[in-house]
Parts: C-alpha cells; sequence; structure tokens
C-alpha cells in the first residue's frame, strides 16, 4: 500500500466497518481480505466498506469483495454492504455483474444515519497482510469469474498470466 492508500476499520453497532481511503487495489485488497477472514473465524457476519474516500478500484479490490461476499452468502446472517459508492466505482462494480451479490448503498440501512459518527470512531487497520502476490490477484480474478461468466471473457488473458506467474500452468 501506498502512504495515500489506507484502511480504516471499527465496530460499529454490531457492523464491521471498513472505510477504504485512496485506491482499492491489489495493494489494498490483502489486507482487506485478512481482516475481514479474522473477524469471520471470530463470528462477525455484518460488513460495510465504505468508499466515500474511495475515488477508483481496480478489478483485483473488486475480486476480493466477490470472495467477501460470496463467503459471507454462506454464513447464516452474513452480508456485505457497500456505503457512498461514488457514480464511477458503481459502474465499476455493475459492469463485473458485483451488484447482484452486494448492497450497493442500500436506502434501509440502519446505519446511514450514523456515518459521521462511525467514521470519527474508526482506526487505522494495523499489520494483516500488505504483500499481494499473484496467487491472490489470481484468486480475486477467479471470484469475478464465479460471479458472472461474462467475466470469463473479459479477464481470460489475466487469467492466463496469473496462472502461470503463480505456476499453475
Amino acid at each position: 500500500m501506498t502512504d495515500n492508500d489506507t484502511i480504516d476499520v471499527g465496530d460499529a453497532d454490531g457492523y464491521q466497518w471498513v472505510r477504504i481511503r485512496g485506491k482499492g487495489s491489489f495493494l489494498t485488497s490483502p489486507q482487506l481480505k485478512g481482516f475481514a477472514e479474522e473477524r469471520i473465524e471470530d463470528g462477525k457476519t455484518r460488513f460495510v466498506v465504505d468508499l466515500e474516500a474511495c475515488p477508483a478500484m481496480d478489478s483485483t479490490f473488486m475480486g476480493t469483495l466477490a470472495g467477501l461476499a460470496i463467503k459471507l452468502s454462506k454464513v447464516n446472517g452474513g452480508q456485505l454492504e457497500l456505503a457512498d459508492v461514488s457514480d464511477r466505482n458503481r459502474q465499476s462494480l455493475e459492469d463485473l455483474g458485483l451488484d447482484i451479490l452486494i448492497k450497493i448503498d442500500p436506502v434501509e440501512a440502519d446505519w446511514r444515519n450514523e456515518m459521521g459518527g462511525i467514521r470519527s470512531r474508526l482506526e487505522p487497520l494495523e499489520g494483516g497482510s500488505e504483500e499481494s502476490d499473484a496467487r491472490h490477484v489470481l484468486e480475486a480474478h477467479r471470484k469475478l469469474c464465479v460471479v458472472n461468466a461474462n467475466n470469463v471473457e473479459k479477464f481470460s488473458t489475466v487469467l492466463d498470466v496469473l496462472e502461470h506467474q503463480a505456476g499453475e500452468n
């Protein structure tokens, strides 16, 4: 991650709140994945990823979100919601079919009127995996293909290259 791309986290009224500040990318996604997996192991099932301060996301980050949503869909009461999604990020998510899997800015969300207070209580995410490798990027892109069959064609060349880099060819 760069100094400009950070993640703040906290527990907010039963939700695990994750605020991305800067680009959601292959550099920030391993840390997001590590945090979420740790919380899910602790029995946490409700997550909000706050994208108010995230101007853009790459496909690896969106694949990481897809993987998290898939994992949570298999847990009783599991859910992933995205907050304050810009038009650009919404379009990217919809282009990959993630709007079917993830609740984007749900109007009925009980946290909607509390975002300012929640954001003020978040702490920087310390530790966790900060290194992205070919296997992580490959896994993220495979999740995108699971979510939407149209993504297989979009990412076929990327998958071939990543499989080679990860030693799967």
